[in-house]
């Protein structure tokens, strides 16, 4: 009666098996790392929209005139942003209010409104 090959693997083949697996796992990682970075770079990016949008929405709601009395600088997210709006007239007779948020070390936002010039 003949003896046959045991099956299985060696314990090189698992070895090289299991250095194959780390290095693609240590490579999964370093790559969700910085994917999560980079969204973590956007928060600021997208609360100083946030901080722009809402003015813009203020300034329409209740005008130019009250808007002009709006604070300069609004608290969102942990971040004093400074809010700074200029004015120039179009013929149409509307006023663009142009929205620029800043906070020191943080990235911007602008934003650009229409506001009827009667607005109370």
């Amino acid at each position: 009666m003949r003896l046959s090959a045991a099956r299985g693997f060696t314990l090189i083949e698992l070895v090289v098996a299991v250095a194959i697996l780390s290095i693609g796992s240590l490579a999964a990682y370093r790559s969700f790392d910085a994917a999560q970075r980079g969204v973590g770079g956007q928060i600021p990016r997208l609360l100083a929209a946030e901080v722009a949008l809402n003015r813009a929405a203020e300034l329409r709601l209740s005008g130019m005139a009250e808007g002009r009395a709006l604070p300069a600088t609004v608290r969102q997210g942990r971040t004093d942003w400074t809010v700074a709006v200029t004015e120039n007239r179009t013929s149409g007779g509307l006023i663009e209010a142009a929205i620029a948020v800043t906070a020191p070390g943080s990235p911007g936002a602008r934003a650009v409104t229409y506001v009827p010039a009667g607005t109370p």
